[in-house]
């Protein structure tokens, strides 16, 4: 099939999932097959724009050796994203119908000979594992404009999940990238990006790959660990607590849970706090009830309320004899230290 008849046939399946759509609003949702067939179409139609674009900029599409690709130095995924597991669905694809897609590399400007690889590094993955040339379009490009076309791919097809999206803004801060950079590799504004690199940068990036891409955890409850780790000891409470195996046999979105559920969100009571002696209260009242007294004493200061009928008459004249009652105290002291 051509290019042109294939990218008929997306628009086809395309156009007939927008039909059912529009003429859905009478029904709950569209058919759950159509719109799996529609999501695969996409994907393909996507790709295929992708290649169209690699060709018409006359890229030089080569079968090149994956051993002579060095990684990007600003990384996006964490680590396990290349490991047999993850990488299975594309091995088994590219094991039956080879590599359809090429990837995007630039001539390493640190290893002569070399090239470094922009994106497609699952690809690349699948094309150690087995054996097989990595077919890539080879372009010029600067610093700036490779780790654009990283984010650019990555965020478009949407597969990097919230965290891994910080750490990646995060890391390229760190490379010294300009924020507009930064910006444009992952489409979206500056205030956003800051609170990406904020995030990436409250929590330790060793706690962050213990936890792992966490691909159900959103942008709000990573602000709410980040937040967590401004309480004194939490990066040390987390450090432990990462090593665990309850912690290590679950999966990633649950090592986010447990981790979130275990720190605390505010510091825990001092030495000082935690001695503070608890207020003493104590009440009083004549039989006739005219008067009721409540004193408090929480070790620092004594307070005397009174209430009722004579509540403020009884205070007024305690007030009167407060010379009187106090050499009364004075001399009770003197008693009972034997002055």
């Amino acid at each position: 099939m051509s290019r042109k008849d294939s990218k008929g046939m997306f628009a086809a399946v395309l156009g007939q999932l927008g039909d059912e759509q529009k003429e859905g609003q009478n029904l709950k949702s569209a058919s759950p097959h159509l719109l799996k067939v529609a999501a695969g179409v996409r994907q393909l139609q996507e790709r295929s724009e992708l290649a169209d674009r690699l060709f018409k900029d006359g890229e030089r599409i080569a079968d090149l050796d994956p051993e002579m690709i060095l990684p990007s130095p600003v990384p996006d995924r964490f680590e396990g994203a290349y490991d047999d597991k993850a990488i299975a669905e594309i091995v088994e694809s590219m094991r039956e119908r080879g590599q359809i897609v090429p990837g995007l590399v630039r001539h390493s400007p640190a290893k002569p000979g070399h090239f470094q690889i922009v994106y497609g590094r699952r690809r690349l993955a699948a094309a150690k594992k087995l054996g097989l040339k990595f077919k890539a379009a080879v372009r010029e490009l600067t610093d700036d404009d490779a780790v654009i076309l990283q984010g650019e791919e990555n965020s478009g097809r949407e597969d990097l999940s919230f965290i891994e999206k910080c750490s990646f803004a995060l890391a390229q801060e760190q490379a010294g990238y300009k924020r507009d950079v930064i910006c444009a590799s992952l489409s979206t504004g500056k205030s956003h990006v800051s609170e990406m690199i904020k995030i990436a940068f409250a929590i330790p990036r060793e706690v962050l790959i213990k936890i792992g891409s966490a691909p159900g955890v959103g942008r709000g409850r990573w602000e709410e660990l980040a937040h967590k780790f401004g309480v004194s000891g939490n990066s040390e409470r987390a450090g432990e607590f990462v090593t665990r195996g309850n912690f290590l046999e679950a999966d990633s979105d649950d090592r986010f849970n447990l981790l979130l559920a275990f720190l605390p969100s505010s510091e825990a009571p001092t030495a000082e706090k935690a001695s503070k002696p608890t207020p003493v209260t104590k009440a009083w009242a004549p039989t006739d009830g005219s008067v009721s007294a409540v004193a408090k004493d929480n070790g620092k200061a004594f307070t005397l309320a009174l209430k009722n009928a004579d509540g403020t008459r009884f205070g007024a004249f305690i007030t009167d004899q407060l010379d009187s009652l106090y050499e009364a105290f004075r001399k009770s002291e003197a008693r009972q230290t034997g002055d």
